[in-house]
């Protein structure tokens, strides 16, 4: 499966958005020998339902995107335009895939570190976009053409502004000098996917999430209008502002985008209620799960030892605790939420970077990002929910992760958040001191102690390494504090392994009722002083 073809996973309480289809530049091709470049045009559009309205001469800011949304949330709800000629709507994805931007015709070719290519619209891709280029005399809209792309053995649509886009990426040298990798990706609803230097695409972020895992089902935000400033030459930043709409709420966003080993995205989100929304999702992330190293309960025949593009979801609680949430691929929907006051931060990580772990060529799941978001300001209240979607196949993002706010959403009162999403690989200062490093389980007992446990027991191991832990000698008495909910503790241990040089916690855990959820929650400690990030286990026999 290509690393950019996903879509959130399907269950009987959620809604099916728009898949989300970003090509690496290798599957993008070259233009035909001898074709040239083709220069846009940049056009004033007339203002209609689906397209915002033109600038009035002079800068444009984000103040503008800001008044542009209050004004949508005053209007009832209209789903931007999804209709397509038949011979682009009935493409299949292989069609689909012939359809292939120019490089030669980015947006600043040569102009800028940054340059921008555009999705076509077509197969499961069917919503037009509206993309605008603002300079100093202002914002115009850019104009779409058939002759910015290649279609292979399709035949060439006729040129119409009605087709226009379905979504862009940004490309920026970030691995060397003579190449402009893909940096960023807007494609489908509100998702959006950043990569830091020597990443593969996986997790996506969003831009909001509604009412992700109720009853009464998904509502899906979607942008519907981008303006991309064009940057000077050298410039290594890149702003974009975007407008978002759904039956619920109209929002503009402003996202500073600054490359490097650490890609970070700043970003700046005002939103305006329709109505009131029972669960407001900010700074959401979506991810894969199918299974991992932690063999509990594992359903699925694969070669591969673990299949994932995040393993677990971390937190900085506004308290300064640290804490790690091991991912998993349930039977039943679960939804969990960590309740804090004004977080430090929180993200979906893939901690996990050994190639033999995975041995999959294809998707390097070792080099799948991993997105932290750290709240700019005092968020107050609230909770950061994870939503974990039993999934059978890895083409699903079935892990969903985002901050709820205590405070009520009601329709005309506003709301701003801002945040700093970092992408990155591995970095030592999240978490600062130790972590879990891996979690093994199985039979409980052998040999005379086969009978010794109760009903449903089951040993597991978690194994912590780094910070202080790494430099201790096997003697010191680190202790692991350790609870239990809707369970009991035996046989409990720790001990360092100078083969592997962590240390180990290994116990035995018997659920107290039938099929209960257990949940663990444990720490190392050295004469009362704690090492290590807090392990938050859940576990159903």
């Amino acid at each position: 499966m290509p690393p950019g073809l996903r879509k959130p996973a399907v269950i009987a309480v959620l809604l099916l958005a728009s898949a989300m289809l970003s090509l690496n530049e290798a599957d993008q091709g070259t233009p035909p020998a001898g074709a040239a470049p083709t220069e846009h045009r940049i056009v004033t559009p007339p203002p209609t339902p689906q397209t915002a309205p033109p600038a009035e001469p002079g800068p444009f800011t984000f103040a503008k995107v800001q008044e542009l949304a209050r004004q949508r949330a005053a209007r009832e709800f209209r789903a931007p335009p999804t209709n397509l000629p038949a011979a682009l709507a009935n493409l299949t994805y292989d069609q689909y895939r012939d359809i292939r931007f120019r490089p030669t015709s980015a947006l600043w070719r040569d102009k800028s570190l940054f340059e921008v290519q555009f999705f076509h619209r077509g197969y499961r891709v069917r919503q037009r976009v509206n993309i605008y280029e603002v300079t100093s005399a202002g914002a115009g809209l850019v104009e779409y053409s058939p002759r910015l792309f290649t279609f292979g053995r399709l035949k060439t649509p006729k040129a119409s502004t009605e087709v226009g886009f379905a979504g862009f990426r940004v490309h920026f040298p970030l691995q060397t000098p003579n190449y402009k990798d893909e940096l960023l990706v807007f494609l489908g609803a509100s998702y959006f996917r950043v990569l830091g230097r020597n990443q593969h695409y996986g997790i996506s972020a969003r831009g909001l999430a509604i009412d992700t895992g109720s009853q009464s089902g998904e509502e899906f935000p979607t942008f519907t209008d981008f303006w991309l400033v064009r940057p000077q030459p050298t410039d290594r930043s890149l702003t974009i502002y975007a407008l978002l709409d759904s039956k619920s709420v109209a929002g503009a966003y402003q996202f500073e985008i600054r490359p490097g080993e650490i890609t970070q995205v700043e970003v700046h989100c005002d939103l305006f209620p329709r109505r009131a929304i029972a669960k407001l999702g900010v700074a959401a992330l979506t991810s894969m799960f199918l299974f991992g190293e932690d063999g509990t309960g594992r359903r699925f025949d694969d070669f591969r030892p673990q299949v994932h593009d995040s393993d677990g979801f971390m937190a900085e609680t506004g308290h300064g605790q640290w804490l790690w949430r091991p991912l998993a691929n349930p039977r039943e929907l679960r939804v969990n939420r960590f309740m804090d006051e004004n977080p430090q931060a929180f993200g979906l990580i893939q901690r996990d970077r050994n190639f033999a772990h995975y041995q999959d060529v294809e998707s390097q799941y070792q080099a799948r990002p991993s997105y932290w978001v750290q709240p700019l300001g005092n968020w107050g209240k609230g909770g950061v929910e994870l939503v974990e979607i039993p999934s059978d196949e890895e083409i699903h993002d079935n892990m969903v992760a985002y901050w709820v706010p205590d405070q009520p959403v009601n329709g005309g009162k506003p709301l701003s958040f801002a945040y700093l999403l970092s992408a990155f690989a591995e970095n030592p200062r999240w978490p600062p001191g130790g972590r879990v490093v891996a979690i093994r389980s199985g039979n409980p007992g052998v040999g005379d102690n086969k009978g010794h446990f109760g009903p449903g027991a089951r040993r597991l191991l978690f194994e912590f390494a780094g910070g202080e832990l790494d430099g201790l000698d096997g003697s010191q008495p680190v202790k692991a504090e350790l609870t239990a909910e809707n369970g009991q503790i035996d046989a409990l241990t720790v001990q360092r392994v100078p083969q592997s040089r962590v240390w180990r916690v290994a116990l035995v855990v018997t659920p107290r009722a039938k099929k209960p959820v257990v949940d663990l929650r444990g720490y190392l400690t050295l004469y009362g002083e704690v090492l290590t990030e807090t392990m938050v286990y859940q576990w159903s026999p």
